[in-house]
C-alpha cells in the first residue's frame, strides 16, 4: 500500500493555529488521507486504479451505510494547548492516544484563560449546563473579569512561592484554577474523530471547546476531503429518526396531526427546521 501524502495537509504541518487567547492547535503528522480509505475498502495496492468520481462515491457509500472501518486507517496527530477545564471535556472522548504536560516534573507556565467580554454572559434558563445568548451589561462584564484576574493571579503567585520553598510540584499544583492552560499530543483515527466533531461543534457543546473542534475539523478537511465532504453531508447536516419519528413523519404526510409530545416532540421539530 503506496505512502498517502496529501498536499493540503502537508501545508499545514507543524503550523500553530492560535484558538482563544493563550492555546492553538498544530498538526504534527497524519497518516493517510481519502486515498488510504478507498484501499482499505477495496483491500488493493497502489493508487490511481479509479478515479477522483468513483473513490468519492466509494466514500460516500461507506460513509452513508455506517462502513465504519476503513475511515480508521486514516489517524491524525495534533499538538494542542487548551484551559484545563477545555481538557477535561475533551477527555472523554477516550478512543485517543495522548500525553499530557505533567504538573509533577514540570513548573507550569503563567498563562490563563480570560473570556473575552462577548462571551460573558447569565446561566441559561433553557441549557441547565450552557450560558445563555445575550450578554451581560458592561460594568458585569468587566466585574467577572476583574474578580478572575485577581484570583487567577493570587492562585499563581502562592503556586510561585511554594515552588521557591522547594515544596513538592505535586503539591504545589492543586490550587492553581482550572482557567490555566495544558497542553498535550492527542491522536485519533478519522471516525471517532469525526465523532468529536459532531459532538463538539455542536452549539450544546460549550463555546470554548467549539472553536478547538472547528480548527481540528478544518485540519480533518485538508488530511481527507472527500471524507469530510461526504461526513458533512450525511452526519454535520444529516439527521437520524427514531421508531416514533417515523410513525410521526408518515403521520404528517398522511395529513395527521403530529403524535408526539412534549420534549420528544420539540426536539423532532427542531430536526426538521
Amino acid at each position: 500500500m503506496a505512502h498517502c501524502i496529501v498536499p493540503e495537509a502537508e501545508a499545514l504541518l507543524d503550523k500553530e493555529i492560535q484558538v482563544l487567547d493563550h492555546g492553538f492547535v498544530r498538526l504534527v503528522d497524519y497518516l493517510g488521507g481519502d486515498a488510504r480509505i478507498v484501499q482499505t475498502a477495496r483491500v488493493s495496492y497502489g493508487a490511481g486504479t479509479k478515479t477522483v468520481r468513483e473513490d468519492a462515491g466509494l466514500i460516500d457509500y461507506l460513509m452513508r451505510h455506517q462502513h465504519t472501518s476503513p475511515f480508521e486507517h486514516v489517524v491524525i496527530e495534533l499538538h494542542c494547548k487548551m484551559p484545563i477545564f477545555v481538557a477535561r471535556q475533551w477527555i472523554r472522548h477516550r478512543t485517543a492516544r495522548l500525553n499530557e504536560i505533567s504538573g509533577r516534573y514540570s513548573v507550569l507556565d503563567r498563562e490563563c484563560y480570560l473570556p473575552e467580554p462577548a462571551q460573558i454572559k447569565r446561566q441559561s434558563a433553557a441549557n441547565k449546563q450552557g450560558r445563555d445568548d445575550e450578554e451581560v451589561p458592561p460594568e458585569l462584564s468587566r466585574k467577572v473579569l476583574d474578580l478572575l484576574r485577581r484570583d487567577q493571579g493570587t492562585a499563581y503567585a502562592a503556586y510561585e512561592e511554594l515552588i521557591g520553598d522547594d515544596i513538592a510540584r505535586e503539591l504545589a499544583r492543586i490550587n492553581l484554577p482550572l482557567s490555566l492552560y495544558t497542553q498535550w499530543y492527542w491522536q485519533m483515527d478519522l471516525h471517532n474523530l469525526f465523532h468529536f466533531i459532531k459532538l463538539r461543534t455542536d452549539h450544546h457543546a460549550q463555546w470554548e471547546i467549539r472553536q478547538y473542534a472547528q480548527v481540528i475539523a478544518d485540519i480533518a478537511r485538508a488530511v481527507a476531503p472527500l471524507a469530510y465532504a461526504s461526513f458533512e453531508r450525511h452526519v454535520l447536516n444529516g439527521r437520524r429518526f427514531s421508531a416514533d419519528e417515523i410513525g410521526a413523519i408518515r403521520a404528517l404526510r398522511d395529513g395527521q396531526p403530529n403524535p408526539l409530545t412534549g420534549r420528544q416532540k420539540s426536539e423532532f421539530e427542531a430536526k426538521l427546521a
